[in-house]
């Protein structure tokens, strides 16, 4: 068995292992990477031939933590894995975002990639590794492949810069970005800050790019004594170069006349490209289109894409006739739908997001339960893109990862405004009516101008803008565009968004898809997306400018109280009675947890008498009973030697059959009471062996003059 192992040293001491050689050898390539007592085995397995008329690259990326890795049974009936969570499908798009540049053009072959945790010990974050994992596997494959590539998780403490931070320093950082590159390229960036300078968040990818360098090295390394410099002979795309040239000579001027005809609308536009391509086509037979159609479509979509960066670079319209720095009409609303708590539609060219806000209770929080992460989620935002969005006729199936993926971005963008002490869960919810055009960034927007709507008192308005990148001759000649259309995100080099605030930017997302992408033209993307996005909040502000004062009629309302961390069992009752039984009095929603020393009580229902019914049987509950006190009780019970009442919520304690009338009572038939009478009593003591009160109703009643003195006055 020939294991070969490489070492890489982080600056803080710590050290990353690749060894391959010793498992899954029956796979392409596989590589076990290791950092502290993190384990990540990665796979990779391509097919040898491509599907007939396959013309993209089928790439296939899981990840999966398995809960054994830390000593955990998963949750479920079965109690084993399931399907990804967001959170694996998360980390897999980080890869596959990362690697997918990479493979050749015509390289189509089915290829999956498997990045599995074996190990953990809550420490150190996994997906810091994960992407150096599944490129090293690709490494030691004969696998073509234009790597390697590393990502590492870069983040600043305390204003100190952390390369692949643990999970609790991540907890104390103001910036926290994934960061992919190859030696010489940054191929992907994603994250979130608080508000920080977009100086700043360069600075971070600068640190993170530094740090790769030497994880690219050494997989270089591992390939060589791998023996895995030579890759694959493959053939997975046939050209007829004189039909590529013909279809060239023949419709790009048409398509370039077209490319600056600065059409507006996006189905036109596609529409007279398709006619070009069409009228081309027409000088072929049916046999001969049967053959040369989908090559003619190929080299038909590699004109149209050089014809619309052309029109860019040399020209500077783009296809919709805007500047490169220039914002498409936006207009928004709020307040449109009346049923939800909060409610938005915004605009943007021909993007739009119809988006509501719901508060809720403790009890809509979001449970996690990951192999390494447990907790609750009170942020939520759901991102939806019905195929009528882009006037496809297809049906609506589930949640894909792109969804997950979108949503997530939007989510981070937002969350860090909403105050920590805030009461509610917020769930916030972007259906996309139409798109051409970043609709993760109009989420952001219209989420900002619901938030807003719903009277949520977020910190600041929050913006979005992606941003495009048209270059050639390695980025010499370039040009960034603001607020990209689908197409130029589609024909161009770089997708680019930014989310943020007035003082600062929130969240990032950007995929890069060109090589020599220099921090000068990044810099320069950043501070064009700024000055897009304070014209965008500009417009924000015009519609809602801040929070509505109050929340709306039908929203329910949340009280919270602390309480003596002891008394948390006296306010559940038995097996929950007692405070099921206030929620059915009142009609609140009561919840209650342990925090340190306290106990915090959550009260939510859709009136203010609802609530203040609830807070009083709760401070009742609470309230140390006090000798001497006269209370209103309720009979629970009798017995022979008397009745067992209720005189606080959650405290009984026995009214003896000597206690309930001067007179000499023979039995509790002749009290009277029976259960759920109402007395009034008083408390004369506590023992302090037991805590068993001692009540008493005559002692509230005139006592009768004794016999023996009547006798005595007659």
């Amino acid at each position: 068995m020939n294991v070969i192992t490489k070492t890489i040293t982080l600056a803080d001491g710590r050290t990353i292992t690749l060894e391959t050689g010793k498992l899954a050898k029956q796979a392409d390539g596989a590589v076990m990477v290791k950092m502290g007592n993190t384990m990540l085995l990665a796979t990779v397995c391509s097919a040898q031939d491509a599907v007939p008329g396959t013309d993209f690259m089928p790439l296939t990326v899981e990840y999966k933590e398995k809960f054994a890795s830390a000593g955990r049974f998963p949750g479920g009936f079965t109690r084993r894995e399931g399907k990804a969570s967001d959170y694996e499908i998360l980390i897999a798009r980080l890869i596959d975002r990362a690697l997918r540049p990479l493979f050749p053009d015509d390289y189509h072959a089915e290829t999956f990639v498997n990045v599995t945790m074996y190990s953990a010990d809550g420490v150190d974050m996994p997906d810091n590794i994960a992407g150096l994992a599944a490129s090293a596997a690709l490494a030691v494959s004969d696998i073509p492949f234009q790597g390697p590539i590393s990502e590492v998780r870069v983040a600043r403490v305390n204003g100190e810069f952390v390369i692949n931070p643990t999970f609790e320093q991540v907890e104390n950082a103001d910036i926290e970005l994934v960061v992919a590159a190859t030696i010489d390229n940054i191929m992907m960036v994603e994250g979130e800050m608080k508000e920080v300078p977009e100086a700043d968040m360069l600075e971070a990818i600068r640190v993170a790019h530094e740090a790769i360098k030497p994880q690219c090295q050494a997989q270089i390394e591992l390939m060589k004594e791998a023996g895995k410099t030579e890759k694959r002979v493959y053939c997975h795309e046939v050209n007829d170069e004189d039909l590529r040239k013909d279809v060239r000579e023949k419709t790009y001027d048409k398509t370039y006349a077209l490319a600056k005809s600065c059409n507006t609308d996006k189905h036109s536009r596609e529409a007279n490209f398709k006619a070009v391509c069409e009228e081309y086509k027409a000088q072929f037979s049916e046999e001969e289109l049967e053959e040369k159609a989908p090559l003619i479509d190929r080299y038909y979509h590699d004109v149209e894409k050089e014809a619309m960066r052309r029109a860019v670079l040399d020209e500077g319209l783009r296809l919709d006739g805007r500047k490169t720095n220039e914002i498409r009409p936006i207009w928004s609303e709020v307040g449109y739908l009346p049923g939800p708590h909060g409610s938005s539609n915004f605009t943007r060219g021909e993007t739009q997001s119809l988006c509501t806000v719901t508060l809720g209770t403790k009890r809509d929080e979001k449970m996690i339960d990951e192999a390494l992460i447990q907790g609750n989620d009170r942020f939520l935002l759901h991102y939806n893109f019905p195929p009528f969005s882009t006037g496809e006729a297809k049906a609506q199936r589930g949640v894909g990862r792109r969804e997950i993926g979108h949503g997530n971005l939007a989510c981070r963008a937002l969350k860090s405004m909403i105050p920590d002490d805030y009461p509610y869960v917020v769930r916030v919810v972007s259906d996309i009516l139409e798109s051409n055009g970043s609709s993760s960034m109009a989420s952001v927007c219209a989420g900002t101008l619901a938030l807003m709507d719903a009277g949520v008192p977020i910190k600041r308005p929050v913006s979005g803008i992606a941003m495009g990148l048209i270059s050639e001759n390695k980025g010499k000649n370039y040009a960034v565009l603001s607020d990209i259309l689908g197409d130029e995100d589609h024909l161009g080099d770089m997708d680019f968004k930014v989310t943020g605030t007035e003082k600062g930017v929130t969240a990032t997302q950007m995929d890069i898809k060109v090589d020599g992408l220099s921090f000068e033209i990044l810099e320069n993307a950043l501070k064009q997306a700024h000055e897009g996005r304070m014209y965008i909040l500009g417009k924000i502000k015009e519609t809602i400018a801040e929070p509505r004062a109050d929340l709306k009629p039908h929203a329910p309302r949340i009280v919270t109280m602390n309480v003596p961390k002891d008394m948390i069992g006296a306010i559940i009752g038995p097996g929950g009675k007692i405070i099921q039984g206030m929620q059915t009095e009142t009609g609140a929603t009561i919840s209650i947890e342990e925090d340190d020393d306290k106990g915090i009580v959550e009260i939510a229902a859709s009136n203010k008498a609802s609530i203040d019914a609830a807070v009083a049987k709760i401070k009742a509950i609470v309230a140390i009973p006090e000798i001497g006190e006269t209370y209103e009780s309720k009979v629970k019970s009798i017995m022979p030697y008397g009745a067992f009442v209720e005189f606080m919520p959650g405290k009984e304690g026995l009214l003896h059959i000597s206690e309930i009338s001067w007179s000499r009572l023979e039995d509790m038939e002749a009290s009277g009471l029976k259960e759920g009478d109402m007395i009034t009593v008083k408390l004369l003591d506590i023992d302090k062996k037991t805590g068993k009160f001692k009540l008493s109703h005559k002692v509230l009643t005139e006592r009768p003059p004794r016999k023996d003195k009547e006798v005595k006055a007659e």
